[in-house]
């Protein structure tokens, strides 16, 4: 059964990519080489044959939402990526697909994505389009085949009008579904956080003495999180064995199952930690369910092995529990409220 899209407010839809720090352009002003992009963060690039688009990325944030590419008609790629947990899945350790099968890691968050040159934890997608392309086939997930989703798209009512707006033809394919999806997931941009503001100098980003210590703190060689956590973006979106494991099952062999390289073995993405106070639990295994857990692991549970990062500490970060809370009050200030409920980037169909 497919849903019924009302059509007036569809076509009418207005997006653009709003923030109160930064410039706001308008999503119809996009082209190959502007978009978007906020106080401090580094160059981007945007594929030569995906440039953006307000009608492909009103497609894209459809196809985002609307559970037609599941084998059931019961689950979308939202289902695992709740917008007002940065697009992160409901606080669960693990995703659940539409047979009820449990995945074996946990649900990355899907901000900024401009900035990340390569997907999944451990990195076995190169682009945003090959990433989209999985979830579909993906057997634990949403259990479909393209065929099958794109004949679904083709007898829609709607669908082959929204492609042809955005691609100038009604001939529909997985690869400009996966474009599509792309340049939706591009728009969603997060920078604007108390943190930021306080940086700039802009309205709103009072910190209190506590938030103060923490930031020091994390800049600091104290509790070094800026190394792999660096300013501004909060991720240099790199690959790292942060000590989790001494020995490693396939499920925790991380970028060691794309390259083959024993030097890669443990290495999982260097996630941002923009809006991580609403992106428990965390790690590449969910296993941690607080940020103080996670501190406690850098105090006191690295593991050794021989691929450990040469900046993860086996003593640890000496912290007292004062400096803990610090820091944790700091990690807090990274919420980006208005990301979080920005209604561009909201399900379209309620």
């Amino acid at each position: 059964m497919y849903r019924t899209l009302n059509y007036i407010g569809y076509l009418l839809l207005p997006l653009m990519l709003l923030t109160g720090c930064g410039e706001e352009i308008p999503l119809e002003e996009i082209s190959r080489t502007t978009v978007y992009r906020p106080n401090g963060f580094p160059s981007y690039d945007i594929p030569e044959d995906n440039p953006m688009s307000v009608e492909a990325v009103k497609l894209g944030r459809h196809l985002f939402y609307d559970p037609i590419l599941s084998g059931d008609s019961t689950q979308s790629c939202a289902s695992c990526h709740n917008q007002a947990l940065g697009f992160t899945d409901n606080e669960l350790q693990f995703s659940t697909g539409i047979d009820g099968i449990e995945g074996d890691k946990n649900s990355m968050q899907l901000i900024n994505l401009l900035w990340s040159d390569r997907l999944f934890w451990d990195g076995r997608s190169e682009t945003l389009e090959e990433q989209a392309l999985e979830p579909v086939e993906n057997p634990i997930e949403l259990h479909d085949t393209w065929p099958n989703v794109v004949e679904k798209l083709e007898r829609h009512p709607v669908y082959p009008i929204l492609f042809e707006q955005a691609f100038g033809s009604r001939t529909i394919t997985k690869e400009l579904a996966a474009k599509a999806i792309a340049q939706f997931e591009r728009t969603l941009i997060s920078g604007n956080t108390r943190y930021h503001r306080y940086k700039y100098g802009l309205p709103g980003g009072n910190m209190s003495d506590s938030e103060l210590r923490g930031m020091t703190l994390f800049f600091g060689e104290k509790a070094e999180c800026f190394h792999c956590h660096v300013d501004i973006t909060f991720t240099d979106n790199s690959f790292r064995n942060n000590g989790l494991n001494r020995v490693f099952p396939p499920e925790s062999q991380g970028l060691f199952n794309v390259t083959g390289d024993p030097a890669d073995i443990g290495k999982f993405k260097t996630p941002t930690l923009i809006n991580i106070a609403q992106t428990a639990p965390y790690m590449h295994d969910g296993r941690f369910e607080t940020l103080e857990e996670v501190l406690d692991h850098y105090a006191t549970g690295v593991n050794f092995s021989p691929t450990l990062d040469p900046l993860i500490r086996l003593n640890g970060f000496q912290l007292t529990q004062d400096e803990r809370a610090d820091l944790v009050a700091f990690l807090r200030t990274l919420t980006d409220e208005e990301f979080l409920s920005n209604p561009d980037f909201s399900n379209p169909f309620e």
